[in-house]
């Protein structure tokens, strides 16, 4: 068995030494800084021939994330790593899964293809904004859901006569599979988009007058959607609004547009590095170390991680 090693970026240092701690080993000694017109220098200060190598790295903006994950990759297979493991708690770009335009990018696609160029040998995930991305990659690949991080949000907050709402159509999926672990009912938010990150409530399916409510996405960005949803639960007679989103992304003026929704709580993982924004105290963040760390010792083993799939959203 080979010699599991962990090295991270810049992205997401915070979580990679939370995996670590968990795992039990020290992150490599590994040097990625920049030069003085801002091109990146990566290097590997430890012996890793042999080794079974797992790159930790999210690819949120700026672009040096997915530049420097690249790099990475190529450092680990030119020091003769034994198999390269790319960990992207957060794949950026994953909104652009399609052609939905004339002359657009499918970004999400050039992204996979660069990280399998780069000598990744396989792909470890959470929450992709869209599942059929796992397609995009012509490596094996381990999708992990966020449902084990935020499961136990529920028995511990006591709520009652819970409704789980999904903010649009796209969500639909985990919010079901998140309501039948919490025996919840299922609302949904019928909205239409007039331009990108731009959008209108136009109905409620479901009934949620003198309901609690916890709306689940895989992501909150500018936050117009979550807040919108919001305010269309509270003026519909909702009681206690929450909100649990996997991927903090919380871009614009997001964390005030939340402060100043009827949001009462909102649960985020540590995918990404929230630790420079100022949150307020209605954001309560949850740490997926755990939950990537066990994947990451199962998978160096050579043994199952189908246990980790228990919380699929069937």
């Amino acid at each position: 068995m080979s010699e599991l090693r962990l090295i991270t970026g810049n992205s997401n240092r915070p979580l990679a030494q939370d995996i670590a701690r968990y795992i039990g080993v020290n992150l490599a000694e590994c040097e990625v800084k920049r030069f003085s017109d801002g091109e990146i220098f990566v290097q590997i200060n430890e012996n890793i021939r042999g080794a079974d190598v797992f790159i930790i790295q999210s690819t949120n903006a700026p672009a040096d994330n997915i530049m420097e994950l690249l790099m990475l990759i190529e450092a680990s297979r030119r020091a003769s790593a034994a198999r390269i493991t790319a960990v992207i708690p957060y794949f950026g770009y994953a909104r652009q899964d399609r052609k939905d335009r004339p002359r657009v990018a499918i970004a999400a696609k050039l992204a996979a293809n660069l990280i399998t160029t780069a000598g990744a040998d396989r792909i470890i995930t959470m929450d992709l904004h869209a599942s059929q991305i796992q397609g995009f990659f012509d490596l094996p690949h381990d999708h992990l859901y966020s449902t084990r991080v935020f499961k136990d949000l529920v028995s511990n907050i006591g709520c009652k006569s819970l409704v789980i709402v999904s903010p649009d159509v796209g969500s639909i999926k985990m919010a079901r599979a998140f309501a039948k672990h919490c025996k919840a009912d299922l609302a949904i938010i019928d909205k239409r988009r007039p331009a990108p990150n731009l959008s209108e409530v136009v109905n409620i399916i479901g009934e949620v007058e003198g309901k609690n409510i916890i709306i689940r996405d895989d992501m909150v960005d500018t936050a117009g959607t979550l807040c919108e949803a919001a305010s269309a639960m509270a003026e519909a007679g909702a009681l206690e609004i929450m909100a649990i989103c996997t991927h903090a992304v919380l871009s614009g003026n997001a964390i005030e547009r939340i402060n100043n929704s009827p949001i009462k709580k909102i649960f985020i993982s540590n995918s990404i590095d929230v630790e420079k924004k100022k949150l307020s105290d209605k954001f309560h963040i949850m740490s997926c170390a755990n939950l990537f760390g066990e994947a990451i010792m199962r998978i160096s083993g050579e043994k199952s991680v189908s246990s980790l799939f228990s919380d699929f959203p069937d």
